[in-house]
């Protein structure tokens, strides 16, 4: 009598999960420019197996950089509009709209991080406004519960982009005084 077979598991192989650091207290997770190249890229990777996106389109300050670099690997057009978050737990503000030529094509619309949702849902619900054939959504870095289209990694933790870590003071560079108690000294 041959031996039963193993059910198969569905859900995603594991080269397809996105790679998660475990939950806990929140911890701060310094992302330097190797590891954040390293995301960009398996970004890129995820996007395009399952879209193809005519338009790459990153929201400005901190999703201009990945959509550029996502951009780049899948040799996409890039463009890009502004959204302003005004201080901490207010609502994110439209400075500079997404272009009229995204009428019509497939687009992804790229951040760095997303936490609760808010800068993307704006960032979309514009885009949508110019009729799109379609429109996705991408992170290099899913902090919180809302769930984009695509995510290179999860974590719960609080994130430090690597060029976020330092600003100008005075003329010095000086790690970002509102980082600085969460950060580990170098």
């Amino acid at each position: 009598m041959p031996a039963p077979k193993k059910p198969v598991r569905k859900g995603k192989s594991a080269s397809q999960r996105t790679p998660s650091v475990p939950a806990g207290p929140p911890s701060t997770l310094e992302v330097d420019w190797a590891f954040f190249g390293e995301l960009c890229r398996a970004l890129a990777l995820k996007v395009a197996r399952d879209f193809d996106p005519e338009v790459i389109l990153g929201i400005a300050r901190a999703g201009a950089i990945p959509g550029v670099v996502v951009a780049s690997i899948l040799q996409r057009e890039f463009a890009s509009m502004v959204v302003h978050r005004p201080g901490k737990g207010e609502k994110p503000v439209l400075v500079s709209g997404p272009p009229a030529t995204l009428q019509g094509r497939r687009v992804l619309v790229v951040d760095a991080t997303c936490d609760t949702g808010a800068t993307l849902a704006l960032a979309v619900r514009e885009v949508a406004e110019l009729g799109p054939r379609e429109v996705r959504s991408a992170v290099v870095i899913q902090t919180g519960e809302h769930r984009p289209d695509f995510e290179a990694f999860i974590s719960p933790s609080f994130i430090v982009l690597p060029w976020d870590r330092e600003v100008l003071q005075k003329g010095k560079l000086v790690v970002r005084p509102d980082y600085a108690e969460r950060m580990t000294p170098r």
